[in-house]
Order: structure tokens, then C-alpha cells, then sequence
């Protein structure tokens, strides 16, 4: 509600007063145009958005570090022979986007537009939240196969430890975080494109770009933090190696933060208003002279 009152604010520099001279009146310092005005609060109401969609860039930056640990230190064979490789397991994440992107294009828009109304099934902040709940289910799995792992490891033992399980109980977290890179990410790129002027489409698809890198900066200080505080209570999460710490708690808070900031989230964009386009349908159109000679249009 603040931030609305705030957003309010600004069309008082639109506003053309009694007092000053002329002169005043003209200066851009002084007095802004209406179309300004409203360029200027599309890109503060992304603001927030922009804020919103940081933690689900944090669980998705967990997919290539994390992920990819867990997976070299577990059973990676596929017969007798083949190994697969560690990195190859974020594979997964491509192949849950791309059955994301086709269902949800081909057979739930379609059917969504016919129940909606909507031209886009569903509005563009739906499509992010949903994939921000799909972060949430991702952490929530991780969290329970990484307790899964250290109590094989603490079964087997070390010479065994978490060989005795097979890497592709991995799998279902990356897929559904691929779900959601479907989702929200798909999502924030037709977000950032649509909303910004007509004149800041650059900057949209800027601000679509920083949010996996700035996310990728807010985990490791979050890590680093985590590492510090863990330490000074009891024991760091974050030991030498995977099977010395308690990922699974990180996964748990990373849970509670997303479950948290999703809240946030779908309170902000229920009041979120969305650029209007107006569409004008040319009726009657020719070309005349005025009196002066100059070409002018008429609709």
C-alpha cells in the first residue's frame, strides 16, 4: 500500500502550477510531460518484481554447483563400463523446460483461454508465481534426497558411503526446476519485454538478464553468511565435503524463504497494474492540405 502511495507521488510533476515564471513553467526540472510520468512508474513498479524473482534464481543457481557435487560423489554408472559425467545431470533441467514450454503452450493455454478470457491463458505474474512454486517443491525434494544420501552414507560407511546410491535420485529436483525455468522464466522475459516502454526494450531485456546473475551474487553471500552463522552456534552446514555437512538444512531454509517471498509476491502482484495498450482501428483515413499548404492526416 506504501509503495503506491509513493508510485501517487509522481504525477505531481505533472502538475502545472500558478506560481514561477514562464520560464519555470517550460523547464523540464520543473514541470515533466504526462507520458513521462508514466514511463517513469512502469520501471519503479518492476522494481519489486525484479526483488521477488531473486530467490527463485537463487534455488535455480543451486542446479550447477550443489547439484552437480552431490552428483560426483554418488553412484554414476550406467552398466558395467559408462560413467556418466557429473555436469551432464543438469541436462535434466533442459529437458523439464522444454515439456514445460510445450504443454503449457499447445495444450493449457489454449484450454485456459476458453475458461478465462485471457488472450495469454493466464496473466503474466500467474505464470511467474506458478513457476516460483515449483522452486518451492524443487527445494522441498532436495532437501529430503540429501537426507536420503547422508543416511546411505552413514549406513554404508565411508569406504561405501553414498555410492550405494544412484545419482538419478537427483533427477526429479532438476526436472522440476526445469518445470519452472519454463514457468517463471519464460514468464519474466515476456514480463520485462511487455511492460517497459516502448523505448526501454533493451532495458527490459537488461533487467531479464540480471536476475540469474544477481541471484548467483545473493547465494553466495547467503552461503557465506549461512557458513558463518552455523559456525559460531553449533557446526557449520558447509564442512569439507558434502558427506561432513547438513545441506538438507540449507535446502529446508531455502524452502522457508521461497515459501515466504512467493506470499510477498502474490500480495504484490494481485494490486500489480499492467501497461494498457490501446489498439485504434482506422476507420476513415485521407490525406488533405490546410489552408497553409501543410499535409495533414485525418482519422
Amino acid at each position: 500500500m506504501v509503495w503506491y502511495v509513493l508510485i501517487r507521488f509522481l504525477d505531481k510533476a505533472a502538475i502545472l502550477e500558478n506560481e514561477g515564471s514562464l520560464a519555470e513553467k517550460k523547464s523540464a526540472w520543473k514541470l515533466a510531460t504526462v507520458t513521462t510520468v508514466e514511463e517513469l512508474k512502469l520501471i519503479i513498479n518492476m522494481i519489486p518484481i525484479w526483488l521477488f524473482t531473486l530467490p527463485f534464481g537463487i534455488c535455480f543457481s543451486q542446479t550447477s554447483t550443489f547439484s552437480i557435487k552431490q552428483c560426483a560423489i554418488m553412484n554414476r554408472k550406467l552398466g558395467n563400463r559408462f560413467e556418466v559425467p557429473a555436469g551432464s545431470i543438469v541436462t535434466f533441467a533442459g529437458i523439464g523446460m522444454i515439456f514445460c514450454v510445450t504443454i503449457y503452450d499447445k495444450l493449457l493455454v489454449p484450454m485456459l483461454r476458453k475458461l478465462m478470457g485471457n488472450e495469454r491463458g493466464i496473466s503474466i505474474l500467474q505464470r511467474i508465481g506458478i513457476g516460483m512454486c515449483f522452486s518451492v517443491i524443487t527445494m522441498i525434494v532436495a532437501a529430503l534426497v540429501e537426507r536420503r544420501r547422508l543416511e546411505a552414507f552413514e549406513m554404508n560407511g565411508p569406504l561405501k558411503g553414498s555410492l550405494s546410491m544412484s545419482a538419478l535420485w537427483l533427477a526429479p529436483q532438476i526436472l522440476l526446476i526445469g518445470f519452472g525455468d519454463g514457468l517463471a522464466l519464460v514468464g519474466l522475459q515476456e514480463y520485462f519485454y511487455d511492460q517497459v516502454p516502448d523505448s526501454m526494450r533493451s532495458l527490459g531485456i537488461a533487467l531479464y538478464f540480471s536476475v540469474i546473475g544477481a541471484a548467483s551474487f545473493v547465494s553466495s553471500l547467503l552461503i557465506t553468511i549461512v557458513d558463518h552463522v552455523t559456525s559460531k552456534i553449533w557446526e557449520s552446514w558447509f564442512g569439507k565435503d558434502l558427506n561432513s555437512s547438513r545441506l538438507d538444512q540449507f535446502y529446508w531454509l531455502l524452502a522457508t524463504m521461497t515459501t515466504l517471498n512467493l506470499f510477498a509476491f502474490v500480495f504484490y502482484a494481485r494490486k500489480y497494474s499492467y501497461k494498457n495498450v490501446q489498439k485504434v482501428s482506422m476507420v476513415n483515413h485521407y490525406k488533405g492540405k490546410s489552408d497553409d499548404g501543410r499535409v495533414e492526416t485525418v482519422i
